[in-house]
């Protein structure tokens, strides 16, 4: 049985790990398989927001799954490895900077994951995202948890893939643009980075310009809007 979220202040603090129960109780239902979903890449001020759909093979689930910002690199690399070995289906998908900037951070991270779950070679019949939102276009039914990455292991496994692919996405505009050093910050508003902006300016198709500090007198720089698409 699932493990119940108190909206409480704990008196000292507790640590969960991922396990298989929200999964299990799919399989009751007759709902598998199951995709679970998550991004990586909201905070940033430079970079796309990847998201990853991960079915799990409930035979060969890696050990140590968990959310991807309580690994190591070292480990969400190992782990990344496992999870493309012995799951049954992974997709990964992104929506760019610019696609942020015209369609907001929020709808950007749940259209890469409408897309990651299209993506999958194995059509799920439900899906477990990490959050408080499902969404819109899936082509199953689907349940939103929140920190379901400390919850639940097709979470979990999602959150490392989309971790890792977006880290190696920004090693690689690291190599293109010296002078930022994405490879370190992975486009994060460190003192570094910042510093890098205000001398060398944005990167075009890199950095998100509706983040701040890309606005002026507190004015979103873009303000064009485009509705999400539906279709895979």
């Amino acid at each position: 049985m699932p493990r119940s979220f108190s909206d409480s202040p704990p008196l000292f603090e507790l640590t969960f790990r991922p396990d298989f129960s929200y999964e299990k109780k799919a399989m009751k239902r007759g709902l598998w398989p199951l995709a679970g979903l998550d991004e990586a890449g909201r905070g940033p001020l430079a970079g796309p927001v990847v998201a990853a759909a991960v079915i799990l093979n409930p035979k060969k689930i890696p050990d140590g799954l968990d959310d991807s910002k309580r690994l190591t690199a070292e480990r969400r690399d190992e782990l990344f490895a496992e999870i493309l070995k012995k799951a049954s289906a992974v997709s990964v998908s992104s929506v760019s900077a610019g696609g942020i900037d015209r369609i907001n951070i929020l709808r950007a991270s749940l259209e890469a994951m409408r897309r990651a779950l299209c993506g999958l070679a194995i059509r799920p019949l439900h899906a477990l995202i990490d959050g408080r939102d499902v969404p819109p276009g899936l082509t199953c039914g689907a349940e939103a948890l929140v920190k379901g990455d400390q919850r639940s292991q097709s979470i979990a496994a999602a959150s490392i893939v989309a971790k890792v692919m977006r880290d190696r996405m920004m090693h690689n505009c690291g190599r293109s643009h010296v002078h930022y050093g994405f490879e370190s910050h992975m486009g994060y508003a460190t003192q570094r980075h910042r510093s890098a902006i205000d001398l060398h300016g944005a990167v075009p198709r890199i950095h998100r310009t509706s983040f701040s500090p890309f606005r002026i007198d507190g004015e979103v720089v873009v303000e064009e809007t485009i509705e999400l698409l539906v279709d895979a």
